[in-house]
């Protein structure tokens, strides 16, 4: 519990501190965001803002991790390195994509291809490597399932190794994308993440606390290392807080897809890791409604130009926060019932966690 509070704490002190040193640095050599066009005319007072902020999340969450690791005196379990590698490997991927912005000035940066296959590239590294049985501790478990979870593994059936990865792949870019997509307004992906990788801190807390070798029963959990994995979500957490300071309206810096891929891909690596992918779409709602109000868009504007000729949207324009930008609402005012939106799924998500284990399935 101590390594958990370190994490946290100092994760926010570096966050805090280290992103007022980095708007600075990046002021001075011109790392400013490129707007998109199309998008609310509000958003072009913004160009130049500096972005490339994730820079500093992904720094303080993993100095914190692995400071709190070192005073604890405590080694790293094989799952918390695999999460720190699919955080940062997600990162490195933004980083590129944030970059191109930055040289070429313009909106766009990676081609989505070239997103995709460094997303992959990731991705399948993290999910192959993750069922190696060379990782089983001495309760033969690897660090990932080869069974789908809702809460725990169902075990009816086993999947193929292969199957596994390509799911792994799937939730990873999936989630990625969607923690991208809700990066759109000030502070609306920070302030989510810290809700969000703040319920995993307490489900990691909760599975290791009921964890199969300490209380045996139907209820119990088989997760790898649960508290270590605790205190890699508290230094997320922590980080994404003292981020937010800065990138609240009016945001001083962006975290750019540097962050958001990392955030993304590091909530997919949460998931899969504590054995709750399905309880993920929950805790995550927000991210799940900014993904889907975009596949409505681009799905019924490519129907309806192919049967009609004109194609027709959905929304004003997507992901849906801009689509309440352009009917008239503040950014602030979106922001926070958005937030809103993320504490309900986060509630929800915790007490499904919580009522499935006083049920006793």
């Amino acid at each position: 519990m101590r390594a958990i509070l370190l994490g946290g704490g100092l994760a926010l002190l570096i966050s805090l501190l280290g992103t007022r040193v980095a708007i600075r640095a990046f002021t001075n050599l011109g790392y400013g965001q490129e707007i998109r066009d199309d998008g609310p005319t509000t958003h072009h007072t913004k160009r130049g803002t500096p972005t490339m902020g994730g820079v500093v999340i992904i720094l303080a969450a993993v100095l914190g991790y692995f400071l709190a690791k070192l005073i604890t005196l405590d080694m790293p379990s094989a799952s918390a390195l695999l999460l720190v590698f699919l955080f940062v490997g997600c990162g490195m991927v933004g980083f590129l994509d944030d970059f191109i912005k930055i040289v070429k000035q313009r909106s766009l940066g990676l081609r989505s291809k070239a997103k995709m296959i460094g997303l992959t590239v990731v991705a399948l590294t993290f999910g192959i490597v993750a069922l190696l049985p060379a990782l089983e501790d001495d309760r033969e478990l690897t660090p990932a399932s080869r069974h789908l979870s809702f809460i725990r593994d169902f075990e009816s059936f086993t999947l193929p190794a292969v199957i596994v990865v390509l799911l792994i792949w799937l939730i990873v870019a999936g989630t990625s994308n969607g923690v991208n997509l809700a990066d759109g307004l000030d502070g609306l992906a920070s302030g989510a993440s810290v809700m969000v990788f703040g319920a995993y801190t307490l489900v990691n807390i909760w599975q290791n606390n009921q964890s199969c070798d300490l209380t045996p029963g139907r209820t119990c959990y088989e997760v790898r290392d649960p508290l270590d994995l605790a205190v890699i979500a508290a230094a997320i957490t922590g980080a994404c807080f003292g981020f937010l300071w800065w990138n609240a309206s009016p945001a001083a810096i962006f975290m750019g897809d540097t962050g958001s891929l990392a955030l993304g891909g590091a909530l997919a690596g949460m998931a899969i890791l504590t054995r709750t992918e399905l309880l993920l779409v929950v805790l995550g709602g927000l991210f799940v409604l900014e993904t889907v109000s975009v596949m409505l868009q681009v799905s019924w504007f490519k129907t309806t130009k192919r049967l009609t000729g004109t194609g027709r949207r959905v929304f004003r324009i997507a992901p849906i926060h801009h689509h309440f930008e352009m009917l008239g609402w503040e950014q602030v005012t979106v922001v926070i019932r958005f937030w809103i939106i993320t504490g309900l799924c986060v509630a929800a998500g915790l007490g499904v966690f919580y009522a499935e284990w006083v049920a006793g399935y």
